[in-house]
């Protein structure tokens, strides 16, 4: 039973939950509105690949232009900075908000696809071939309103194949699985900085070239993965909504609202403390433009390694130990810890010191939090739609972030208050997910 390469979803008659010889561990996780029971079993070496490798696709295309490509399109004359600052974030904001609405449409019309009908892969595969054509649009602009409208595209996209990919988790995995799983999302968002980073950095590719190799990356591996990853049809069961079911029930629902509401305000924290980092060494330490790409790529490398090594430790722990919650506000603590070094000791030894210590804090909070999520899910009928505004809560803090950053820069003239305000929202956000009460195990 534990054998098969891919997790699959059983429709069962309402009994005892299964067990398997060795653990005697509950199989079932959620049971069924209907009076049936979904029984979910382990899922092979093979599937895991599958969904870490349309994970490391989704993250590259994503952040590699929030971290260097958008920067560099946008960036202005070293008299009128702070011009390109701004743009920078109104552009990463208008993208956050698309993402916003489209991560839980998408999810909430998966999740009411006909019986019989695949309900993950059309949107999967839909995301992944918007998000490369958008990215070539967006190689092509040159306004900083037209990189606005391409970029728009672009986070739709995501959102919509980030809702499906995410979905997987509650659909697919028992909940002994979902840390593990977690582990592949968060630490292949570190991977991809780097991978995209560094192809662009060290092959010498420009802005252009740039967008066009992430377009044909997202284009393949997206839809491979989509492809390959299992999406059985829907059964009658999950497909029968009630008519007077409210669009936002799920935030009626007091546990699930705090950790979201952690989330969003954890997730503000990092983006204020990495959105802006390429103009941080630019105009706050006053590199030229070739050294501050080398050191960016540099403290990018330094983020992945603790964003990997938490991701992967932390993934197993919450599995072995089921305390999520603990672990997730941990995380958001040292997350903030990096925040007051680079706002007290302004220097270029004093970031590398902060990447390390923002790599272990998101890097447990991505892993461990989103587990904690799939957790905490109100209804098994609204899988994708729930777990795509989780998803959204990173979305948000992209859009507010640089935003609030951009306006935090103009205040002072300078990116002290930026680090501040970025180590105060990851505590609050810690707080916020300590009120949310762990499901029993």
């Amino acid at each position: 039973m534990h054998n098969r390469p891919y997790p699959h979803r059983v429709v069962l008659p309402a009994r005892p939950p299964l067990t398997t010889p060795t653990s005697r561990r509950p199989m079932t996780d959620h049971p069924a509105a209907s009076g049936e029971q979904t029984a979910v079993v382990r899922a092979g070496a093979r599937w895991m690949t599958v969904f870490t490798l349309a994970w490391l696709a989704i993250w590259t295309v994503q952040l590699t232009p929030v971290q260097l490509l958008l920067p560099l399109q946008l960036d202005t004359p070293e008299d009128d900075w702070i011009r390109g600052v701004v743009s920078s974030g109104l552009v990463l904001g208008v993208g956050g908000l698309a993402g916003i609405v489209a991560g839980p449409v998408a999810g909430a019309l998966s999740d009411r696809a006909g019986a019989g009908r695949r309900r993950r892969r059309p949107w999967a595969l839909g995301g992944v071939l918007l998000t490369a054509a958008c990215l070539v649009v967006t190689g092509f602009a040159e306004e900083p309103w037209g990189v606005g409208l391409a970029w728009l595209g672009v986070s739709v996209g995501v959102a919509m194949s980030s809702a499906a990919f995410t979905a997987l988790i509650a659909d697919q995995l028992p909940s002994t699985q979902r840390g593990a799983a977690s582990a592949a999302v968060g630490s292949s968002q570190a991977v991809g900085i780097v991978l995209g980073v560094g192809l662009v950095v060290l092959l010498g590719l420009g802005v252009r070239d740039g967008y066009l190799l992430l377009a044909a990356i997202i284009a393949v591996v997206g839809s491979a993965a989509a492809l390959l990853l299992p999406d059985p049809p829907a059964p009658a069961s999950l497909v029968r909504h009630e008519r007077a079911r409210h669009p936002l029930a799920f935030l009626r629902d007091r546990d699930f609202a705090w950790m979201l509401s952690g989330r969003l305000v954890t997730n503000i924290g990092n983006a204020l403390g990495t959105a802006l980092f390429l103009f941080y060494l630019l105009h706050g330490l006053n590199q030229d433009t070739a050294t501050a790409q080398d050191n960016l790529l540099l403290l990018i490398v330094v983020y992945t390694v603790f964003v990997v090594l938490a991701s992967v430790v932390t993934g197993i722990v919450s599995d072995r130990t089921g305390d999520r919650r603990t672990l997730t506000v941990v995380a958001t603590l040292v997350q903030a810890a990096s925040g007051v070094v680079i706002a007290v000791v302004p220097s270029f030894e004093a970031t590398m010191v902060a990447a390390a210590l923002m790599g272990v804090g998101y890097g447990a909070f991505s892993t461990v939090g989103l587990a904690f999520a799939a957790d905490l899910l109100p209804d098994e009928k609204d899988h994708a739609r729930d777990l795509g505004v989780v998803t959204v809560t990173a979305a948000l803090g992209q859009l507010i972030g640089p935003v609030l950053g951009a306006g935090l820069v103009a205040l002072v003239g300078g990116f002290w208050l930026v680090f501040v305000a970025a180590a105060v929202l990851s505590a609050v956000g810690g707080i916020l997910t300590s009120r949310a009460r762990p499901p029993r195990r």
